[in-house]
Formats: C-alpha cells, structure tokens, sequence
C-alpha cells in the first residue's frame, strides 16, 4: 500500500507540503523554548538611595547647579532611581526590576532575579502603560509609548540594559517582557520612585 502511494506524484506533493508547513510551525512557535532555560548572571550595581528627584528628566549626564543632585552631597556611585516587582502574565513571572543612574550620569534598567518561561522574539520594553495584573494585563503594552532596550539576553538570572540617553524616565512607568512575535508580555513591573 506504501509502496503504491509512494509512486503517485500527488503523493511526493503532498509529502513536501507536510514537511514545509512543519518547518515553518516549527520556526515559527519554536516549542523547544518552552523546556529550555537562558541563565544570564551580569554584575548588577551596588547602589545607594537617593532622595534627589532623579526621574525629574530625561535620562542622560545629569545638571550640573547649584541645588542639582551632582553637586558636592551628591552620591558618588550608583544610585536607585525607580524600582518594582514583576507580576505575571501569559507566563509565570518573578523578579524585580530597578532603574539605576549610574556615577557618569547615565541610566540602566536592572532586572534582579527574573525568574520567566522562554520563548520566540522576547524583548524588554519600558513603557507609559500601567501594570494590570492577570489576562487584563496582557496586551496594553504595545498601546502607548515605549523604548525597546533590546531582546531579553535570558529568561532567568541578572542583567542589565543601558537606557538610550534623552528617554524621559518620568513618563516611562512600568517594565514588559514582551512577546514581539505574539504580541503578549510574558510579565511586568511597575516602577516607582526609589525614596
């Protein structure tokens, strides 16, 4: 019976069209992610408190007045400007994740601890949009305003990302892992003032 179907033209097609449409399934969704995990353990910052309005602008070399957060009483290393704890969305999430300015005036965001499942095309997002716990929270990420700080270098363990100078800190309120090829977040934090 094999043999027969085998010697069919229309069988080789339709072998082919199998095949082809489980190549592109398989790069597509790439299942193999859902059981693999990326460890990534950056140095992150030793930072100190500030009381200093820090996310008063965009990010970038600070003002240098008098009254500024430079000035002589300013902290010599990196200081905690905003920070939040992650909630879950379409996948299990956990960590936290911090906005630091570092001692030459630039920010980074730092995620401690991320704890999320893998998966196809995840990003890190800062975004305006506020943090919805559950299915609520979902998809609002691609909504509004956002600065894509680049892919996820893993999805457990420490790492950090530079925050384009000029990025207004203040109007960027919460942190997505986010799903490009399905638009989903995986998780989200919301960030607020470190005191």
């Amino acid at each position: 019976m094999i043999t027969r179907l085998l010697r069919k033209p229309l069988a080789w097609v339709a072998a082919a069209v199998v095949a082809a449409g489980a190549a592109v399934g398989l790069a597509w969704f790439q299942p193999w992610k859902l059981v693999t995990d990326t460890e990534v353990d950056e140095t992150l910052s030793a930072v100190a408190t500030t009381s200093a309005p820090a996310t008063a602008g965009p990010a970038g070399p600070p003002a240098t007045g008098p009254g500024s957060a430079t000035g002589p009483a300013a902290a010599t290393g990196p200081t905690l400007v905003s920070r939040g704890d992650f909630v879950t969305h379409e996948h299990d999430t956990s960590g936290s994740a911090r906005i630091v300015r570092t001692a030459d005036g630039r920010h980074r965001l730092e995620l401690v601890g991320l704890d999320t499942s893998n998966g196809p095309d995840l990003r890190v997002w800062l975004t305006d949009q506020p943090v919805r716990e559950g299915v609520a929270g979902w998809r609002v990420f691609d909504d509004g305003r956002r600065v894509e700080l680049g892919r996820l270098k893993g999805n457990r363990g420490d790492q950090a990302y530079d925050i384009p100078a000029g990025t207004d800190l203040t109007a960027l309120t919460s942190v997505s892992i986010w799903c490009k090829r399905f638009s989903v977040s995986f998780g989200a934090a919301p960030l607020r003032a470190a005191t």
